[in-house]
């Protein structure tokens, strides 16, 4: 069986990539990106392209001719990561797959193809699924890498499966050979215009003229040059051994051995410009059983004597049996943790951030993860919806000024608890609440809030709210507010 490979090219990826973040499917969407001192619109979507505008109009052109028009600024970053997320995802396909350019995949399908039903199953199914993701996909087919990648991008339909690599080519225009746009523009001067033309010409002539990259281009898409698939290498992991001559299995002796661990694992992090996240430590017993501990952080570290100090109850766990004789620690999880230079300013405020990211990370370990949250500000003045709640361990602390400005807030907040009986907008004097009857000592307000109109919030269909703080007389401080358009009190709230 001859090689096949499989050129998967996704024409609109920075757009859809854009659509799929924004949460909608069809909407006049450009991504744009700078090309010196102008802004150029480099990915459209249908509905941008239905409006008439093109790939490298500028952006000012383009407001001209779509005032309506929705952008996004370029994100090559993001781009790569969704690429190389779809590049994993390819695998079900085939066992060798890679990136290739900024929007396409490469896989050799050689001998894969059967268990999809065939090259024509497989391809209908990669493509399917693309579409139910939101991208839309060109396939190309062929012996060779080069002829795949042609057909991919400039044949008339988005499927193309060949077994004659040269037929195929022939009527394709000569950019499908990965050219160089000044060498395509120099071979059309010259009536060379589609691959076929290529073949009527002598090859020494055009090798003087345009150099060796024109032949090779061509005997790569015709097969006579090999160019394999080569995917990236998997990342090497964060991982560091220990194998003793001894048993050991003294709390002591195990916490020496990983000390020794975390100073060589460190400093791999350190050369690679990362922090640990999450670390696990796995020792083997003499008896071939084996024991785990593990950590998670909530900020990325390489200080081994902060983090082993953060392993010393969970090894105080273990369970030695007969003794251990080998331990392996890794770090599975890591973030970027550059070396920074600090202001004065950082210098006060980093080791507060750095011993409460410290103290999460022991709560965390103790009490679990998901027992921990943090407050987020929300764009929102409604108050049950102006904040958010985020897990502290992943979600980073508001920059400070992020909480805007506001009137002071109640400590408990609870859904609307209504008043029964009570009308009038003066905050009443005596009400029930929780089977209380408590007396107004003093109020504050009214602090007016309108309903947010382009939502639809049940709670607030009673239109907009007038709200009071109320001191009573025995102790409870209470958040109560009226709504005028339905008249009647309800209480929302408690002050510490």
């Amino acid at each position: 069986m001859g090689r096949r490979i499989l050129s998967l090219w996704l024409p609109r990826l920075a757009s859809e990539r854009a659509l799929r973040r924004a949460g909608v499917g069809d909407l006049a969407l450009a991504v744009v990106e700078k090309r010196g001192p102008a802004e150029v619109l480099a990915c459209l979507s249908p509905a941008a392209e239905a409006l008439g505008l093109r790939r490298g109009q500028p952006l000012a052109e383009a407001r001209a001719l779509a005032p309506g028009l929705v952008t996004r600024p370029a994100d090559p970053d993001g781009q790569a990561q969704l690429l190389a997320a779809l590049n994993r995802w390819a695998l079900r396909y085939a066992p060798w797959a890679a990136v290739d350019g900024t929007d396409g995949l490469i896989l050799d399908t050689t001998g894969a193809a059967h268990l999809m039903g065939g090259e024509t199953a497989l391809a209908a199914d990669l493509r399917a699924r693309l579409h139910a993701a939101g991208f839309t996909a060109r396939l190309g087919l062929a012996p060779t890498r080069g002829a795949a990648w042609a057909l991919a991008r400039f044949a008339p339909v988005p499927v193309t499966l060949t077994e004659d690599a040269e037929a195929a080519l022939a009527p394709l225009p000569l950019a499908a050979l990965r050219l160089r746009t000044e060498t395509v523009e120099a071979l059309a001067r010259l009536g060379l215009r589609q691959v076929r033309d290529l073949a009527r010409t002598p090859r020494a002539a055009l090798i003087r003229r345009f150099g060796p990259e024109l032949a090779l281009r061509l005997d790569q898409a015709l097969g006579t040059v090999a160019e394999p698939v080569d995917p990236a290498p998997p990342p090497a992991p964060f991982a560091v051994r220990l194998t003793l001559p001894e048993p050991i299995g003294l709390t002591d002796d195990v916490m020496a051995a990983l000390a020794r661990l975390l100073e060589r694992l460190c400093d791999r992090l350190a050369e690679a410009g990362r922090g640990a996240r999450h670390l696990r430590l796995e020792l083997a017993r003499t008896d071939g059983s084996r024991a785990e501990a593990a950590v998670t952080l909530a900020r990325p570290m390489r200080d081994p004597a902060a983090i082993a100090a953060l392993f010393d109850r969970a090894v105080g766990a273990l369970d030695a049996g007969f003794g251990f004789d080998a331990l392996r620690l890794s770090a599975p999880g890591t973030e970027p943790l550059a070396p920074a230079q600090l202001t004065a300013a950082q210098a006060r405020t980093t080791p507060e951030a750095d011993a409460l990211a410290d103290l999460l990370t022991r709560l965390g370990n103790r009490l679990g993860l998901e027992a921990l949250s943090r407050f987020l500000p929300a764009e929102s003045h409604i108050p049950e919806r102006a904040f958010q709640v985020a897990s502290a361990i992943w979600a980073p602390p508001p920059a400070p000024g992020a909480w805007p400005a506001a009137p002071e807030r109640p400590l408990i907040l609870f859904p609307p608890e209504p008043l029964p009986g009570l009308t009038g907008p003066a905050p009443p004097r005596r009400f029930t609440w929780r089977r209380r009857r408590l007396s107004t000592l003093s109020a504050r307000g009214p602090e007016r809030i309108a309903p947010e109109w382009w939502l639809d919030d049940p709670a607030w269909r009673t239109g907009l709210r007038d709200y009071w703080r109320i001191d009573t007389t025995e102790g409870p401080r209470l958040w109560l507010f009226h709504t005028p358009q339905a008249p009647g009190w309800a209480v929302q709230g408690a002050f510490a």
